[in-house]
């Protein structure tokens, strides 16, 4: 798996683009930002739906100008990635990619802790990939998962997804996410609005395999060990606040290091709201505390 480093440095942030081929062929575009000098910790991203992670670029300014290194890949079927748009195979797919991708940052980054940190499809699938594989991580940094969403309440959707999710996977359907719950920034929902790389179109392979990552959650909550940071908008409309609430709950049985931080006012992107700083604020102090 070969790493291109860009070597020019941005005011102290170290871009970092590089790509790997999957398994079944498909080639995975990673990219990063690294602070100049040693990192104290790295910070493993998987983004949401429909977008990528050339999104976060502001995070990781914040990010390295706290000695963190933040790496993402664009998920198969987004970004800058192969594979048809807004599609998987199955959540295994989704599993194994990211633990390509970990492979991939052991051996770039062999003697530092690792974090993961997912939003929204990202977070659900970081939620399922450290109660299955999260044995060595440090802890694990959630924003907006999608583990309740209004999809869920249409029954005859959900039975769809389940029956064709098996019979015809790689039907392709508009995903519907409104970019006005996004943010209360009107420059950040222009912006995504405008981005050639993000899309709307979710297969049925891709719901089923959300409704198994959803119900995986649920079942497996009290088999959450990792330290766990979990944040979401009180007023998001995309992924809805009690999901996060209920899934803490179970998780919090047997797992005393669990933090549920909901924030007032705030819609699905908690990351690019006017109140972002005070966020992200937030976030390295639990990683602050988590490496001590």
């Amino acid at each position: 798996m070969p790493v291109n480093s860009k070597s020019q440095l941005e005011n102290n942030m170290k871009p970092i683009e590089s790509k790997w081929e999957g398994k079944d062929g498909i080639t995975f575009q990673v990219q990063g930002w690294e602070p100049d000098g040693d990192s104290k910790a790295l910070v493993a991203l998987v983004h949401g739906l429909g977008e990528h992670v050339g999104r976060y670029a502001h995070v990781g300014r914040a990010l390295t100008d706290a000695g963190y290194t933040l790496i993402g890949f664009d998920l198969r079927g987004h970004g800058k990635s192969g594979g048809a748009r807004g599609h998987t195979p199955s959540l295994d797919a989704y599993m194994q990619d990211i633990r390509q991708f970990f492979q991939f940052l052991s051996q770039r980054y062999p003697s530092i802790p690792h974090f993961l940190y997912g939003h929204s499809l990202g977070g659900l699938l970081s939620l399922t990939y450290a109660i299955q594989y999260g044995e060595g991580l440090k802890g694990i940094v959630v924003t907006g998962p999608a583990l309740r969403s209004a999809l869920q309440e249409q029954k005859a959707k959900v039975a769809l997804a389940k029956l064709l999710g098996s019979l015809a996977p790689a039907m392709t359907i508009p995903s519907g996410l409104d970019p006005q719950a996004l943010s209360h920034d009107p420059e950040i929902i222009k912006a995504y609005i405008e981005d050639p790389l993000v899309h709307d179109k979710t297969s049925m392979g891709f719901g089923k395999a959300a409704l198994n990552a959803i119900d995986l959650c649920f079942s497996r909550a009290k088999e959450f060990t990792p330290p766990l940071l979990l944040m979401h908008g009180k007023a998001d409309r995309i992924t809805y606040p009690s999901g996060s609430e209920d899934f803490v709950s179970l998780a919090r049985e047997k797992n005393r290091d669990v933090t549920l931080k909901l924030w007032d006012g705030m819609y699905h992107e908690i990351h690019n709201e006017p109140g972002k700083a005070e966020v992200i604020r937030f976030m390295l102090e639990w990683l602050d505390n988590h490496l001590k």
